[in-house]
């Protein structure tokens, strides 16, 4: 079915794009014009009344998410128009719609892609790309598998976001001897899809690659008086993450096989590059020690107190003033940053402060767990990975964990159910955000290689996180009962 037509004027009008932008701004007026809706009411009987602005900010959750998966506009407009919108219809005031623009996390994601383009500039991709190419030879299954497992490895010591940002320019390098051509083929959407979700199944690993481990272990410590380590965590959660790794690699090889099972000369053609590219530079040798420095400092706030103060974002952002400061980066440097992913991310962060601060966010996590206090436990832990999974997809993982787990932890005694599998399993669906760019800072950056829509990370991102819930179910009735974690309580 053809969706565009012309008009006299010679002007094409794309269809299918004007209906779901009028999808979008139809939902929104029928939710924030309905009547008010019933209370949610916890399993303590506390009842949570839904404020107009609470119903106002669901309504604008679900013509951002329309919007976004359908890409009737760029999608850092789409985040733009989530703060305009607050503040025309008065859901927030306009000072705190815009002020979560500027969220350190949103800097974070700034500085990440500035070490990106470094990486890039200094040739350090180059080198790394044709180093793993000469490991792992010619096929390219096993580059698929090559570039998920470094991804994996990284995110073990480094936020998933900065691993991202490393392995983005790393991809571009060996995207380029892959084809010369501009189009998208599969090879290209597996391997930068493929990098943004090995990133989320890696950083659950470690408290290393995101703040979330760390959210949700405080709110399991406030709620139960008990502790989790760091290396406990790590021990439960090693086999769930990589075995999601070699799934997905699996995955990639069904869903996007590449178009050349081999690419001939590749390892002699990797190994002659490398060779050309000579002795490390000067910029590569200050880009390096710079990077390592901030990287160290990140990985260190976890053991040494003294370092915790410090916000990761204005860490991450001396090595983007220092990079300036010694001549590696220009003004025109600056002037390349990816602005359409910076204002993704800042409308994502923007729209999970609204529906935290209005009590939207809330007041669905206690509707929708409170519709299973009474089922099997079974059931019940998988609702709250549901949960966790779909929110994630359209607000900060943090704040997903922050407003489910909670009331889990609450609803879990009166079924039985341990709390630690309710905050494991939590933080397995947190760290995976298949469906929506928003969802994790990956996303939007594996989408600034061109390789796919918005709509095509979607589509692929159901089967996905299907595969995901059922990675979940058997972490919980086989993987953990065997590593000794409590599933029930008598």
């Amino acid at each position: 079915m053809n969706t565009k037509s012309t008009a006299s004027s010679g002007i094409q009008i794309d269809w299918k794009r004007i209906m779901f932008l009028m999808i979008g701004i139809i939902l929104f007026a029928v939710v924030n014009y309905s009547p008010p809706w019933p209370d949610a009411v916890d399993p303590m009987g506390k009842a949570f009344t839904l404020s107009p602005q609470g119903k106002a900010a669901i309504a604008l959750f679900l013509l951002a998410g329309t919007w976004w998966v359908f890409e009737v506009v760029p999608i850092g407009v789409t985040g733009l128009a989530i703060g305009v919108v607050q503040a025309l219809f008065f859901i927030r005031p306009a000072a705190d719609a815009f002020k979560d623009f500027m969220d350190p996390s949103v800097l974070f994601i700034f500085g990440s892609l500035i070490i990106g383009t470094v990486f890039t500039k200094v040739g350090i991709t180059k080198r790394l790309a044709y180093k793993m190419l000469i490991i792992v030879g010619e096929r390219t299954s096993m580059i698929y598998l090559g570039c998920f497992v470094v991804t994996a490895l990284l995110t073990h010591v480094m936020a998933h976001t900065a691993v991202a940002a490393t392995m983005y320019p790393l991809l571009l390098s060996i995207y380029a001897l892959y084809t010369d051509e501009e189009a998208p083929t599969k090879f290209g959407k597996g391997l930068f899809i493929g990098m943004a979700y090995v990133a989320g199944a890696g950083s659950i690993i470690t408290l290393l690659g995101a703040a979330r481990g760390i959210v949700a272990l405080g709110f399991y410590e406030e709620i139960t008086g008990k502790s989790v380590s760091f290396f406990e965590l790590t021990y439960y959660m090693f086999p769930i993450g990589w075995l999601m790794v070699f799934a997905l690699w699996g995955f990639f090889m069904i869903f996007f096989k590449p178009e050349k099972a081999v690419i001939p000369g590749l390892r002699e053609k990797a190994r002659q590059l490398s060779k050309e590219m000579g002795p490390f530079t000067r910029h590569e040798v200050i880009a390096t020690a710079i990077i390592f420095g901030v990287i160290l400092f990140l990985s260190l706030q976890s053991f040494i107190p003294a370092l915790k103060p410090f916000n990761k974002a204005a860490v991450l952002l001396v090595s983007t003033i220092l990079f300036f400061i010694v001549g590696i980066l220009d003004i025109r440097d600056l002037e390349d940053v990816p602005w359409n992913i910076i204002l993704l991310f800042a409308g994502a962060m923007s729209m999970g402060f609204c529906l935290w601060q209005t009590g939207a966010a809330e007041w669905l996590a206690i509707n929708w767990l409170t519709f299973f206090q009474n089922a099997h436990w079974f059931v019940f832990v998988m609702a709250i990975a549901f949960f966790v999974m779909i929110m994630t997809n359209f607000i900060m993982n943090v704040a997903a964990i922050a407003i489910s787990v909670p009331v889990a932890l609450v609803v879990a005694p009166y079924l039985g159910v341990a709390a630690e599998v309710i905050v494991f399993a939590a933080l397995v669906t947190a760290g995976m955000p298949f469906l929506l760019l928003v969802g994790a800072a990956p996303n939007a950056i594996a989408y600034n290689s061109g390789q796919f829509t918005s709509g095509e990370f979607f589509g692929y991102g159901i089967p996905a996180s299907i595969m995901l819930m059922a990675l979940v179910a058997l972490a919980v009735l086989l993987i953990w009962p065997l590593l000794g974690m409590p599933i029930l309580i008598s």
